[in-house]
């Protein structure tokens, strides 16, 4: 199960991205936006970046106008490992060496074409584990040492 959010910057790459899931018969639900009206990026990523935290979903992707702020959002929850990407090395390597979680593109910064590509591309790549997860263990005891803080 996927979650998927956007705010209006990132509306029309979202809507594409659900299409992609639909022809792949991925379970998603869409924590919105649904129209293009202006609306509040970190509302729509902190939905999607609950759900991912919570276990809810198992990952989650998001768009805003340039993805920046929908990963700050994102980051700020437990276990989340949002990944903003531009292009299809960032897209594999997010998922191979970093296993993120929860995928960010800006919907202002690629094509719609290309940020369906980019999500094909994470969806298709494994994580390595290995060292990779040596990295990942560090990253999560830094996480628990700041919450106990």
């Amino acid at each position: 199960m996927f979650a998927v959010g956007s705010d209006h910057g990132g509306l029309e790459l979202k809507q594409a991205i659900c299409k992609l899931l639909d022809e792949r018969k991925l379970n998603y639900e869409d924590y919105g936006t649904g129209n293009s009206e202006s609306v509040d990026y970190p509302d729509f990523g902190a939905r999607v970046a609950q759900a991912v935290s919570a276990g809810t979903v198992q990952a989650g992707v998001l768009v805003c106008g340039t993805g920046i702020g929908m990963s700050i959002i994102a980051n700020k929850y437990p276990g989340v490992r949002a990944a903003l990407v531009h292009d299809e090395f960032t897209a594999q390597m997010a998922r191979e060496h970093n296993n993120a979680n929860i995928l960010v593109l800006g919907g202002r910064i690629v094509s719609v074409d290309q940020g369906v590509k980019l999500v094909k591309v994470w969806l298709d790549s494994q994580f390595e584990g290995g060292r990779h997860q040596n990295r990942l263990d560090k990253i999560a005891a830094a996480e628990q040492r700041l919450q106990k803080s």
